[in-house]
């Protein structure tokens, strides 16, 4: 996996300059995005079966579905970054689909709790290996101004692997049980790995930077460390990107149970009407998020901070219409506004961490925002709500769950307060780093 390439453009694959195939790598690392979300969420829809075959508690699904895989997922993140941020990035991807893949496919051989906890936690081992290389990827090949948009292309891996999770396994378990969702899901994956490997080229650090900023060697951990944890815009970007997604991971893995246990819903229909009308509605979002902070902020970069944070403040009050609906048809159309609104972060937050980074922190840089939003959001989200459903259950019985993700949605107040702090800081920051590269 060494990052043994050549230092400038014209030693360098021509087809490094060709904006070509810089989509064309753009469009493979979205695919290997939609995999890791495929495979990363396909537990959501088949919660209610795991936990019926297995006997199983809410607690333990949250568990098994948050606090563990994040765990894992988030502290491997940043030794696997340190890695990427001197090795070869396609390599360290390339392995990790390889792994996280095999281990989903393993999930549908579990027999107890235990079992799918280590299954899931192979899972979270390896899509730790997949982000902080990508996004210092595309670092490399999208300049400054694209960033934000290039990201929000990237991040449409969440939605749209998230839908087809849903649809994937709500209906193969419907017909074929929930085993068999993990097998047809998790094994395509180690051929895309395959054709990752072969056609993707590793990219000069650093080429598309105004100025060349990855010259030297890679700053040693804890300068790097302490380099980024002390830019204010980027810790409270984390913080914000990590409550929002508190309550996204949350709701996502609760919300179909929800419709389930308290609708009646079968699990096809939950899955389609999930997949197919929240789904489009969040990959709307996302992509609309990044072109809209790359367009505006020609004019005010504070726009990456201000759009996130008018996102998640709009999006509570159509989340608790949603929940007090005894309709599930009006409560799920309700949601497409939320959906949409609490999608338009991530590429504002993923473009301006790899604008305020430099190139050779740029994987570390990335894998220390996942860690925050992982281990808040995704660690805690989903396991928190089945708590608090449990805690709930004996006063609101069946309707525990209804009042756990209410709770829940809060979180979003917090979020935008860490947006609109970030924006009082967000352009004297980027000048900095600029000043610093020339």
């Amino acid at each position: 996996m060494s990052d043994n390439q050549p230092t400038t453009l014209d030693q360098a694959d021509p087809r490094l300059r060709s904006p070509r195939y810089c989509s064309y790598v753009l469009a493979m690392l979205v695919v290997v995005y939609i995999f890791n979300f495929l495979d990363r969420q396909i537990v959501t829809i088949l919660a209610e079966p795991i936990k019926n075959d297995l006997g199983l508690n809410d607690t333990q699904i949250g568990l098994m579905t948050g606090l563990a895989f994040a765990v894992f997922y988030t502290v491997l993140g940043i030794p696997i970054a340190r890695l990427a941020d001197r090795a070869n990035r396609v390599s360290i991807i390339s392995v990790a689909l390889v792994i996280w893949s095999g281990m989903t496919a393993l999930c549908g051989v579990a027999q107890n709790f235990y079992q799918m906890l280590a299954a899931r936690i192979g899972v979270g081992v390896g899509e730790a290996g997949c982000s902080p290389p990508a996004h210092s990827l595309i670092a490399d090949y999208y300049p400054p101004e694209q960033r934000a948009s290039a990201l929000s292309i990237y991040a449409l891996g969440i939605p749209i692997g998230s839908i087809l999770g849903l649809l994937a396994g709500g209906w193969i378990a419907e017909f074929w049980g929930w085993r068999a969702a993990f097998f047809i899901v998790g094994l395509p994956g180690i051929l895309l790995a395959i054709i990752v490997k072969l056609t993707l080229l590793e990219p000069i650090r650093g080429m598309s930077d105004t100025s060349h900023m990855a010259g030297g060697e890679q700053p040693p951990l804890v300068e790097t460390m302490v380099t980024l944890l002390r830019n204010r815009t980027m810790v409270h970007i984390a913080m914000g990107g990590a409550l929002t997604s508190f309550v996204g991971y949350g709701l996502g893995q609760w919300l179909p149970a929800y419709f389930i246990r308290i609708h009646d819903m079968g699990i096809a229909e939950t899955a389609t009407y999930f997949g197919l009308v929240l789904g489009v509605a969040s990959a709307i979002g996302t992509v609309l998020g990044g072109n809209l902070a790359d367009r505006f902020a020609r004019r005010d970069v504070r726009m990456y901070a201000w759009l996130p944070a008018a996102g998640v403040l709009l999006a509570f009050p159509f989340y608790v219409a949603a929940m007090l609906m005894n309709n599930p048809y009006v409560a799920i159309a309700i949601m497409v506004a939320p959906s949409l609104l609490n999608s338009l972060w991530l590429g504002p937050a993923f473009g301006t961490i790899q604008n305020l980074a430099p190139a050779r922190m740029r994987a570390l840089a990335s894998a220390i925002l996942l860690f925050v939003l992982n281990i808040i959001g995704l660690g805690f989200g989903p396991f928190l709500v089945g708590v608090l459903s449990d805690l709930l259950s004996g006063t609101f019985a069946e309707n525990s769950l209804r009042y756990a993700i209410l709770i829940a949605t809060v979180a979003y107040f917090w979020a935008g307060a860490h947006f609109l702090l970030a924006s009082r800081t967000l352009a004297e920051d980027l000048k900095r780093n600029a000043e610093e590269a020339a």
